[in-house]
């Protein structure tokens, strides 16, 4: 059997560009990314546990074995204020990997936030004290302490591969991966599609329409649609 095997240290992406990244959306930030052989959107499953929590940050990494979270707790030991931790349990709903004294004491460290495949418990308590919380499953099942696995290993999570280091970018649309090389590129995208943005918006307060603004009604004409000035069913 491997070893567990734990990395001390993580090349993290920029504090400027996790700044940045906290100024724009997860959806912005995936649309951003469409020039890369990278999808980085973890799966649905993924929901956001804290009402109203948004994180950026730099990703350390967690693998825990089956009904354990020994190598959560490691990571979490490890983790630098303004890190998000990303947790991977093989055995997605075998044990909690996060509860009420984690988050008391990554609140204390200043971690930024925690994304879990896998279970996370008393949510109540967290919720309430606004600790960003990301995770597949609720569900208070006891995780012991004596098993191996992994911290700051690439990992896979929902469905999206994890570097130590890479940007991690949460919201209430989901949780977007961004390869720390990538980041500023993608980040600065984000940036300048939100402004577009922000300019339709205003063009729209002024009297514009969606419909024109946004292109579909030059899509639309393009289709050859035949339209009826009259109900279904006359």
């Amino acid at each position: 059997m491997t070893n567990p095997t734990v990395y001390l240290r993580v090349n993290r992406v920029d504090a400027s560009i996790c700044a940045q990244a906290q100024e724009v959306t997860v959806a912005d930030l995936h649309e951003s990314t469409s020039h890369l052989a990278y999808n980085g959107l973890m799966s649905p499953r993924m929901r956001r546990i804290t009402p109203g929590a948004k994180v950026a940050g730099p990703a350390v990494t967690a693998w825990c074995q089956p009904g354990d979270n020994l190598m959560m707790h490691r990571a979490l030991r490890l983790a630098n204020p303004g890190d998000v931790l990303v947790v991977h349990c093989q055995g997605e709903t075998s044990a909690a990997q996060w509860g009420d004294v984690a988050t008391t004491y990554a609140m204390a460290k200043g971690l930024a936030g925690v994304v879990v495949q896998g279970c996370v418990r008393d949510t109540d308590a967290v919720t309430g004290w606004g600790f960003p919380v990301w995770a597949t499953t609720i569900w208070p099942i006891h995780a012991d302490k004596g098993k191996g696995g992994g911290v700051n290993i690439p990992i896979s999570c929902a469905d999206v591969w994890v570097r130590p280091g890479d940007l991690v970018v949460a919201d209430g649309d989901g949780v977007v991966v961004i390869p720390r090389a990538e980041a500023a590129g993608v980040v600065n995208a984000a940036l300048a599609k939100m402004r577009r943005e922000a300019d339709i918006q205003e063009a729209i307060r002024g009297g514009a329409t969606a419909w024109d603004l946004s292109g579909a009604a030059k899509s639309y004409e393009s289709m050859g649609v035949v339209e009826h000035d009259k109900a279904f069913d006359d």
